[in-house]
């Protein structure tokens, strides 16, 4: 199944099917919105296979053309959003471009809480204080859960991976060192993230959903010229592992997201990258510094997974533009 919300009076949203090929949608029956579908998934999954099965053989009462520009967030505003950094390329890279080894004595998987009380848009402008600030999109794909018991393992936990999700997470670089120095947790540094208007159920993805990991490359432009396309099979660890890792010592609530982090892959001189700072850690090992500037206000970034015959979350194009004065 492929879910949207579309916009409507309430900051929730409307609950929509989506067809497989993106183009229509029609309201849910039963159910309104996205976290109530996950608070009780398996009193309405059934009754939604079928009326998702209905969309895709043909015209169904109240259906309209999918719009992009019509869509929330899939979940608009979230319990939860836990960010992962499941790409072990993304830390190597980092490695060596600084020349000295990330601390991650633990071994655990890396992951911090975000902000999730509102997700932006897929074509929603992203508002940013200064440009000084060093502004970064990254790439990831995500997944949201139903209700985790505390203590629930790795094998358990697929299960409880209800939808799948694609996300810019945006960032101030010049501010994560500061917070990161202070040894509490990000603040200012991560301002609201994005999603793409389609949350998908797992089968859609078929063989490219597989070890808790979504096998697709993630494509990204800025300003119109391609800028990369790392595959998502390259995570050290799969959601799964995020899921159990998050749950050790909490239940999940219903609505949970977590993300991979910068998708990232070990060929990034032929794959490029889905982060600014990527690039610009390729520029330090290859040319001795970095060339590339971050974001301006008017640059346009643009991400999208795609299944290799057809579209699946659809794609977050974004504006970067500047605080209005008062």
């Amino acid at each position: 199944m492929r879910f949207a919300t579309l916009k409507d009076t309430q900051p929730d949203g409307r609950l929509h099917l989506v067809s497989r090929d993106n183009t229509r949608c029609a309201p849910t029956l039963g159910v309104e919105t996205m976290q109530a579908l996950l608070e009780n998934w398996d009193a309405h999954s059934a009754d939604l296979q079928e009326q998702s099965h209905k969309l895709n053989a043909g015209p169904v009462a109240g259906e309209k053309p999918f719009l992009c520009a019509e869509a929330l967030a899939p979940l608009p505003r979230a319990w939860q959003w836990l960010d992962g950094s499941a790409f072990a390329s993304h830390g190597a890279l980092m490695e060596k471009a600084f020349k000295h080894k990330a601390a991650n004595p633990s071994g655990l998987p890396l992951m911090y809480q975000g902000i999730s009380d509102r997700f932006l848009s897929p074509q929603e402008d992203a508002v940013f204080p200064s440009e000084a600030d060093e502004i970064d999109f990254e790439g990831e794909f995500g997944i949201v859960t139903d209700h985790v018991p505390a203590g629930t393992s790795a094998e358990a936990a697929l299960p409880h991976i209800r939808l799948l999700v694609q996300i810019n997470d945006w960032s101030l670089r010049r501010l994560a060192p500061i917070e990161i120095a202070t040894g509490f947790g990000f603040i200012q540094c991560k301002p609201r993230s994005s999603m793409a208007p389609v949350a998908v159920t797992p089968d859609e993805l078929g063989s490219a959903w597989a070890d808790g990991r979504i096998h697709l490359p993630l494509a990204v432009e800025l300003n119109g010229q391609h800028f990369g396309h790392p595959n998502g099979g390259s995570m050290s660890v799969g959601f799964h592992d995020l899921v159990a890792h998050a749950a050790y010592s909490r239940d999940l609530v219903a609505g949970t997201v977590i993300g991979s982090g910068t998708v990232s892959n070990d060929e990034w001189a032929e794959v490029g990258s889905t982060c600014m700072t990527e690039r610009r850690m390729t520029e330090m090992i290859l040319e001795g510094a970095p060339q590339t500037p971050f974001l301006r206000f008017g640059d346009r970034v643009r991400m999208e997974a795609r299944l290799p015959d057809a579209p699946l979350f659809g794609a977050i194009d974004q504006i970067v533009a500047t605080q209005p004065s008062d």
